[in-house]
């Protein structure tokens, strides 16, 4: 900053073209999201191969700055084509690559000040960076590797206890991440550990339906007979028999619809009527409603996670200091602009560089925009054995086989747009 205010400081010419230098680094930005629309249209159109192609071919033009989300991108491709291993391969570097982006320069976020957000490399939101998690711990159980899985859930409830026990943020659990702890622990036979996760989630999400069967099913077998009772008091409808010796359980999780977008707003930051833009989650559509089927059983899916609401919970919560931000931009480019004008003599010319500065002060608009907008789940009680599983979202069906021992826990993890 320094050597650039210094820049700006000499007669005429060496200010000028100081500035075009800023000017063009705010013009150039690139824009990812405009640059991958083919991507997610293959993506949206279960076309797996051609989105691949796709991120590798923004992926070679060699933006450092968007290096994380084309990882997510491509972890999240492979994952809806049901490649678990290679996506979990891509999840571990974006973890990695998140990991390091955490210890952002001081040098980069100066650069922002003068230029805007989208000049920084993208760091990912709070619940992003958690995602990477959930989808490893849904990759590790389609693999049957429930410890595995089970770590990155534990990882999952560790961080989000970090941030709200360390870094004062006002997040809640991703009920998901528990529920799928309570459907590992279940297939593992760690029935009071299942039982706590059951507990957790439905303490998260409170609409769960006939998906509480289980909680009810283990509070009963735990000897949590008042937690029992009330909840038998209160779901009177949902049958919870103990399971019988040959019988197993198909549990369908349905990534369903479109995580919403940030789009610009602007915001009154002082009592002149001044705005400043800042991002805001906008929807891209409703998620469709599911229907799944195994056999003569006919459930809706159970909205368990809505990311739309997660995403702008933790959007929210950094608002103020987005604008303490562009709050400081506007004073550095003021500054800037000023000793343009000093230097060169013309006031016109620094209300001229300010105005232009100030055009450029756009919010990065930037996320992980395969996700979905929600985790929808069904589950089932069936025999032992082999089985199809019918999922119906948006008039289309797809059919997916399912083999299941006794006692154990079958995972179906399915992508609906």
């Amino acid at each position: 900053m320094t050597s650039l205010l210094r820049h700006l400081a000499r007669p005429r010419g060496g200010g000028v073209l100081a500035l075009a230098s800023v000017l063009l680094l705010t013009g150039c930005a690139g824009d990812y999201v405009a640059r991958t629309r083919g991507v997610r249209m293959s993506y949206q159109s279960e076309d797996y191969p051609g989105a691949l192609a796709g991120l590798d071919a923004v992926s070679n033009e060699g933006s450092e700055k968007d290096a994380l989300l084309v990882l997510l991108d491509k972890g999240m491709v492979l994952h809806a084509a049901g490649k678990w291993a290679e996506s979990n391969k891509v999840m571990e570097e974006a973890e990695q690559l998140s990991a390091r982006l955490d210890g952002v320069s001081v040098s980069e976020e100066a650069g922002a000040l003068v230029t805007n957000e989208r000049q920084r490399a993208y760091r990912g939101e709070d619940f992003e960076k958690l995602m990477i998690s959930v989808v490893q711990a849904l990759n590790y159980a389609e693999l049957g590797d429930d410890e595995a899985a089970m770590v990155e859930v534990r990882q999952v409830n560790e961080r989000l206890q970090k941030m709200v026990t360390e870094e004062k943020k006002p997040y809640q659990q991703l009920a998901i991440a528990r529920y799928l702890g309570g459907v590992i622990r279940e297939d593992q036979r760690d029935w009071d550990s299942a039982y706590i996760d059951y507990a957790k989630a439905y303490e998260l999400e409170p609409r769960l339906g006939a998906l509480v069967e289980p909680l009810l099913r283990l509070s009963k077998y735990t000897g949590r007979d008042d937690v029992y009772a009330a909840l038998k008091e209160k779901y009177p409808e949902v049958a919870h028999p103990p399971l019988a010796r040959d019988e197993s359980q198909v549990v369908v999780v349905v990534e369903a619809g479109l995580s919403p977008e940030k789009q610009p707003t602007s915001r009154d930051y002082g009592t002149g009527g001044n705005l400043i833009e800042v991002p805001v989650y906008r929807d891209r559509g409703s998620a469709p409603s599911v229907r799944v089927q195994l056999g003569d059983q006919d459930e809706r899916a159970v909205t368990v996670t809505s990311l739309a609401d997660v995403a702008r919970l933790h959007l929210d919560t950094r608002i103020g200091g987005m604008l303490a931000k562009q709050l400081a931009s506007v004073a550095v480019k003021a500054g800037l602009a000023a000793g343009l004008g000093a230097a060169t003599k013309s006031e016109e010319l620094g209300v001229l560089a300010f105005l232009l500065l100030n055009a450029g002060n756009a919010p990065d608009l930037r996320s992980w925009l395969s996700l979905p907008a929600e985790f929808q789940v069904a589950r089932f009680r069936v025999p032992a054995g082999s089985h199809t599983v019918r999922v119906e979202a948006g008039g289309r069906v797809s059919e997916h086989t399912v083999d299941v021992k006794p006692g154990r826990v079958g995972l179906v993890v399915v992508r609906r747009y």
